[in-house]
């Protein structure tokens, strides 16, 4: 997460687990929400309730990767496929994150909801938090992804990341930094 960013930065996470954990962290400024789930909601074809992008045809894929490199967020990448451990990996990866967003100011974490990892995300974000200084500042839940659309920035960004450099070059207009994680 960047130093220069507003201090009331939104962030949306979500991860892959293929080959290890890689968690995408997508930062929407405020003036963006709106617009950016507009923008994602028009994607959206007949009878569908959420993008997924494992679940997207190639062409699909595509025509949603290019939308996201129009729509203003910045993509930070926190690899920690290197930790074999999953817990270890996702503790690592959430302590880095809250850490990186105390210093921007960032007001609003959201995790895609995964109900097998609700209680173990919230004991180690609450000791996070704590840590970092940002108890007052900065909030966090789990939401469902047909719920939030912003969600399905991280699920794309993941999933391209995890596929081969061909995928990465699309979205890596979006991409912000990647930290690596051991």
């Amino acid at each position: 997460v960047g130093a220069g960013d507003v201090v009331s930065v939104h962030v949306f996470i979500d991860e892959t687990k293929a080959n290890g954990l890689l968690v995408a962290a997508a930062r929407v400024q405020p003036r963006q929400l709106a617009p950016t789930r507009t923008l994602l909601r028009g994607l959206l074809l007949a009878r569908q309730e959420r993008l997924h992008f494992t679940k997207e045809g190639k062409a699909r894929q595509g025509q949603i990767a290019a939308a996201l490199c129009t729509s203003g967020v910045v993509v930070d990448l926190y690899d920690a496929r290197a930790v074999p451990d999953q817990r270890l990996a996702r503790r690592l990866v959430l302590e880095q994150l809250v850490a990186d967003l105390a210093v921007v100011g960032a007001h609003r974490l959201v995790l895609e909801q995964d109900d097998s990892l609700i209680a173990s995300d919230r004991r180690t974000l609450r000791a996070a938090v704590r840590a970092a200084g940002v108890v007052d500042e900065l909030v966090y839940e789990h939401l469902p992804p047909r719920s939030e659309p912003l969600l399905w920035i991280a699920d794309a960004v993941a999933w391209c990341w995890t596929h081969g450099s061909l995928w990465q070059d699309r979205v890596r207009p979006i991409i912000g930094q990647v930290q690596r994680l051991r």
